[in-house]
């Protein structure tokens, strides 16, 4: 189990890639941790149960492998969306609560008879559209209960109106919806599969096994043999018959046996062989024993009243308690009061208890297969199930009959057991009268609410037929003042058109001249812009292109100066290698050389002076040309600002008058949005009255619609009322059916405890197996030791054998080693089984001390159920109590429905006068529409007159419009092939400009060149 269930709770996880997931995984707590994603679950593809709630998540993902997956707890996350949930084939239960989720469709995966979800929980998150919550849940085949809200935690949908109605009517599957089921009550449902539930896994073989017996036991059609005991019974019969004469009490126990005998038939399961041949043992012991109990019987017949008095006070005495408490008193098996002296008893007594524990179980089962089989209502079926319980205690008597037993001990051990089932038979009577008398009850209250509802209804049906008279009357007077308000305001309203229309086309041609004079304004101010923009353009291309011949001017001037210093450091270099040349050749103070030196050097110093003079009046140039330039510039910028200021003021003047144009324009449109306004409050009037008019004619209509309808509620309730009569009969027939399955219920139960004691046995049986395997574990401990001990000797052995050989050979240390690590190895794998025995010692020490907890809680769970049968009771005296004021008040109630049946028919007499009456308003009102539709006709073909009129000049205003837009585009056009003519003319002075440019640069290198190459030979 440790292997197989992992909890991680509060851990602060952040990853699941932390967790080393075995295969072997079923199931997996991770609960209140920080985990934000889904991931790293592929290797744990058997796990079953998967809680990630109170995390980080917010997206459902990585859980399309876990096919083996039944339940998942995603709830306290921060999830929006379900999705990822394909591939979950056996998934069951399914929780997002307390999320934010808004979209389903990732159910739409879900959906098809190979998907198992049957459970879904999404109260607290924020899903607002019920179709759309609907549409997710319609394929949900498998799916019994849906939770949306819960502990005043719900969704914004929970509270549109006729949630509940609509989502149990277009979803049939589910069962119970917010924790209730279609009829309104709470369900009590546990988990739908035991594999459902974590840690019972290993387990559901056994239950379901044991569920199964049960099942077999408690079936209708499977009742069981008793071979041995029928032949006690013939035997008694016998023997009754022949005391027949002398005892005529006995007669109805005959029949009892007879009964009890015809409902043992057929063969049962060979399961059960076993347990029914220890019965027919118990009984014959029983039959044996039953001479040395009959002193105690005479003896005590004291204690024999006090159980009859327990009897009496405790209503399911018929269960296990009694049947195994009676034939403890007629066997004398002693009784283990306390669980200590319990676990001082051998193994033999252990052995007997827990064969009569089986048999007293035995007992029962065959009790809860005869108790289905009851007759609801038939004293002669409860006189059989009687008798049946009783049949081996008679069994038991007629046999000790046989061997010598005397008449008086048995007539009074017969008048106990007849009184018993006397009791037996008036509880059961008196249940089933309580439970006839709770079902009237509840028929007696609808059927009071039924009657409240109808008398609310009438009169609610009488004033409303009332108001509706009120309001026609105050409505007819009502539209006749309103016809007259309207036909005055009609004649008003023509003479204002009339006026409207003067004044519109006096506005019309003031708004023509308008329209002319600011598109003349806007042609001139576009001219304007234009040519301004073209200046501007020419003179920014101007400065920038002298703006590059400064910059080349400037780099050719730097260059030139680089030169320079270059020829001079050259000059320097030469006259210092001449000077150490002729220092080395030549001796200075020679004439010859002085001479030669010195014109040398003035012709040098000629030449200098010459380039020197021309590179000087070269920058003179320059300097002159670039002042030249800025001179220019300069007087190009005071131009253009004088330009713009003048620009600027013409402008502006525009400005001004544009602004007073458009106030003229805007008081225009003002006057014609008035007159439109009042030419829509003309046709809104209109509409209005054929709505109205419209409206009053559907009013009339609803309301003998609903009259009608009323009729047909009031006939279709009277027939509810024969037919709830009927159902009356019906539910009085299954109230019957549902008192025998009461009593199959209650032999369940008994059953169940008895599976309970063998789970007991189970538990013990599983004790011995687990001693046996440490056993085992022991043995082989054992036999790894004395392993152990041969292989120590055969190492000494091989260790004084290497010794030997040590001296002779040194090569073989290394084989040594080995078997050293070979040794190691050895005693550790030892060391890990004694190791392994001790952890399997412990946890089967755990699993003890686990079912020795379970055991007390199903004691505790046995108080409570007794505790719960007392309270039972006291709720029965009170519901008597309850029943009798119900009859007083039922009554009451038939002469209040007897009053209201007069009433109805008096209503309809009035409904029928009231359709006649309305019938004659309806034809009056008729007349009246189509007056005034033909009123309205006429207004509407002046209004589409005045519109044809308007749509004719605003047409002409368009097209004057679009021919003036034409010409102005035409002249822009010429404008702009103005503008590139003139951008080609600077380009190609421009390129003029470079083309001298490169041609001077050329010179100069050429002269540069020519410097150079006279240095050079110099």
């Amino acid at each position: 189990m440790g292997d197989k269930e992992l909890s991680l709770i509060d851990k602060n996880i952040t990853s699941l890639l932390d967790i080393p997931l075995s295969p072997t995984v079923t199931s997996l707590n991770l609960h209140c941790n920080h985990i934000p994603r889904i991931e790293g679950l592929t290797s744990a593809w058997h796990l079953r149960h998967l809680d990630l709630s109170s995390n980080c998540i917010s997206k459902i993902e990585g859980l399309t492998f876990l096919t083996s997956l039944r339940t998942l707890n995603l709830s306290c996350n921060l999830i929006t969306k379900v999705e990822g949930l394909k591939g979950l084939v056996n998934l069951t239960r399914l929780s997002l609560s307390y999320n934010q989720i808004n979209d389903l469709t990732g159910l739409l995966y879900l959906h098809g008879s190979e998907y198992k979800l049957k459970h879904l929980s999404l109260h607290s998150n924020h899903l607002d559209r019920i179709d759309h919550l609907l549409q997710c849940l319609l394929g949900l085949q498998s799916l019994r209960e849906v939770t949306l809200s819960q502990d005043g935690r719900s969704n914004p949908v929970c509270g549109s109106p006729g949630y509940r109605e609509i989502v149990m009517q277009s979803l049939p599957q589910i069962s119970f919806l917010d924790g209730l089921d279609r009829l309104g009550n709470p369900s009590h449902r546990g988990p739908g599969s035991l594999c459902d539930i974590p840690g019972l896994e290993d387990y559901v073989d056994l239950l379901l096994s044991s569920d199964t017996s049960h099942n077999e036991i408690c079936r209708e059609d499977g009742p069981l043999t008793t071979p041995h005991i029928n032949k006690v019974l013939t035997q008694f019969r016998q023997r009754a018959a022949s005391e027949a004469v002398t005892d005529p009490g006995a007669q109805p126990e005959r029949q009892c046996l007879h009964t009890a005998q015809s409902t043992v038939a057929d063969p049962a399961d060979p399961a059960n062989e076993g347990r029914i041949r220890k019965l027919e043992h118990q009984v014959s012991q029983l039959i044996q024993q039953a001479p040395a109990g009959d002193k105690s019987i005479d003896s005590t017949p004291s204690a024999v009243t006090l159980r009859k008095a327990k009897r009496d006070t405790d209503r399911t005495s018929e269960s296990e308690c009694d049947s195994g408490k009676e034939n403890r008193r007629c066997s004398r098996i002693p009784k283990h009061r306390n669980n200590i002296e319990r676990r001082m008893t051998s193994k033999e007594t252990r052995h007997r208890r827990s064969d009569s524990d089986q048999e007293n179980r035995k007992q029962r089962s065959s009790k809860s297969a005869a108790g289905p089989r009851r007759k609801p209502g038939d004293t002669g079926g409860v006189d059989a199930a009687g008798s049946s319980r009783s049949g081996p205690l008679r069994a038991a008597k007629a046999s000790g009959d046989v061997k010598s037993k005397s008449t008086a001990e048995e007539e009074t051990y017969r008048t106990i057991v007849e009184e018993r089932d006397q009791e037996r038979e008036r509880r059961w009577k008196a249940e089933q009268a309580v439970r006839k008398l709770m079902e009237e009850l509840k028929c007696l209250q609808t059927k009071v609410s039924e009657e409240k509802d109808l008398q609310s209804m009438a009169l609610h049906t009488t004033d409303r037929l009332k108001e509706l008279l009120l309001k026609e009357r105050s409505g007819h007077s009502e539209l006749q003042t309103r016809v007259e308000e309207l036909e005055e305001r009609r004649q008003s309203l023509t003479l204002q058109l009339e006026k409207a229309r003067g004044s519109e086309e006096q506005h019309k041609t003031a708004l023509h001249r308008l329209e002319e004079s600011i598109s003349h304004g806007e042609a001139l101010r576009a001219r304007q812009q234009a040519e301004e923009m073209k200046r501007q353009q020419d003179l920014e291309n101007k400065a920038a292109a002298l703006k590059r011949e400064l910059d080349i001017q400037r780099a050719s001037v730097r260059q030139h100066r680089d030169k320079l210093q270059q020829l001079h450091e050259l000059l320097a270099s030469r006259e210092q290698e001449h000077r150490k040349q002729l220092e080395s050749r030549l001796q200075p103070g020679g004439a010859d050389f002085c001479e030669a030196v010195a014109k040398e050097v003035a012709s040098v110093e000629q030449r200098l002076g010459h380039r020197e003079a021309e590179l000087q009046e070269k920058l003179a140039d320059g300097r002159k040309q670039y002042a030249a330039l800025e001179d220019e510039f300069r007087m190009a910028l005071t131009i253009e600002a004088a330009r713009f200021s003048e620009v600027k003021e013409a402008c502006d003047q525009m400005a001004t008058e544009l602004m007073v144009l458009k106030a003229s324009l805007g008081q225009s449109q003002q006057r014609e949005k008035r007159s439109g306004s009042l030419v829509q409050e003309l046709t809104a009037m209109v509409k209005e009255q054929k709505s109205r008019i419209a409206e009053l004619i559907k009013a009339k209509r609803d309301t003998v619609n609903d009259l009608k309808s009323r009729l047909h509620s009031l006939e279709a309730e009277a027939e509810q009322d024969r037919r709830l009569s009927l159902q009356l009969e019906l539910l009085k027939k299954d109230k019957a059916r549902l008192l025998s399955q009461l009593t199959a219920q209650e032999s369940v139960i008994d059953g169940l405890r008895a599976e309970r004691r063998i789970w007991g046995q189970e538990l013990a049986q599983q004790g011995v197996s687990l001693a046996q395997d440490r056993g085992r574990l022991e043995a082989r401990i054992e036999v790894l030791s004395t392993e152990l001990e041969t292989q120590k000797k055969q190492n000494v052995g091989d260790n004084d054998a290497l010794k030997i050989k040590a001296k002779i050979i040194d090569d073989q240390t290394e084989t040594i080693r080995k078997l050293k690590e070979a040794l190691q190895e050895r005693d550790d794998q030892i060391r890990r089984l004694r190791e392994e025995a001790v952890q399997a010692q412990k946890r089967f020490q755990q699993q003890q001390e686990e079912d020795k907890a379970r055991q007390a809680e199903l004691r505790e769970r046995l108080e409570h159920l007794s505790l719960r049968k007392e309270e039972l009771k006291q709720q029965l005296e009170d519901k008597e109590t309850e029943l009798e004021e119900i009859k007083r008040v039922h009554s009451v109630s038939s002469q209040k429905w007897q009053e209201k049946a007069d009433l109805l028919t008096r209503l309809e007499s009035q409904v029928k006068r009231m359709k006649e009456n309305f019938d004659s308003k309806e034809r009056s009102l008729l007349e009246e529409r189509d007056k005034a539709t033909e009123a309205q006709k006429a207004a509407v073909e002046k209004l589409h007159c005045v519109d044809d009129a308007f749509r004719r000049q605003l047409e002409s205003v368009q097209a004057a419009h679009q021919a003036e837009l034409l010409r102005q585009a035409h002249e822009k056009q010429k404008q702009i092939e103005r503008a590139n003519q003139k951008v080609f003319d600077v380009e190609d002075e421009m390129r003029q400009l470079l083309e001298e440019t490169e041609t001077t640069k050329r010179l100069m290198e050429e002269k540069m060149k020519r410097l150079t190459s006279v240095l050079k030979d110099f």
